[in-house]
């Protein structure tokens, strides 16, 4: 059950971001504007909760990715991307199709369960062909 509800979660939020991605690509000024001031607001807090949840502790680990066996010294892949996407914007290397895919898997899962693979952003096992 944890892992369907972890799915439906995860869909809900990549479908909110293609919309928003859509809405920024489509939309014409005025709808433009409307959507800024309601959803920068949140997105900026959801990306300041989400950083603080990376925030080095004293030893300069990262308490949310480091585990009793491996410690994750600061700054964290989170605080990495953060600053790819939010400080060197068009100066960072562009990504591929196939790092944003590995980006959205959940690591230490090697299993595609049936509920993964249905929906938009459903997971899917890369090394599975596609058949059409």
């Amino acid at each position: 059950m944890d892992q369907v509800l972890g799915q439906v979660l995860r869909n809900a939020v990549w479908e909110r971001l293609d919309m928003l991605s859509d809405l920024a690509t489509r939309a014409d000024a005025q709808s433009l504007v409307s959507v800024a001031r309601s959803e920068l607001p949140r997105l900026t807090e959801g990306w300041r909760a989400m950083l603080q949840a990376h925030e080095p502790d004293e030893r300069g680990d990262c308490p949310t990715c480091s585990t009793r066996w491996h410690r994750c010294k600061a700054p964290c892949s989170v605080w990495q991307v953060a600053h790819e996407h939010l400080v060197a914007g068009g100066l960072a290397p562009q990504q591929t199709a196939a790092t944003q895919d590995r980006r959205r898997r959940v690591p230490g899962q090697s299993r595609v369960s049936a509920a993964e693979t249905t929906g938009r952003h459903a997971l899917v096992d890369p090394r599975r062909p596609i058949t059409a």
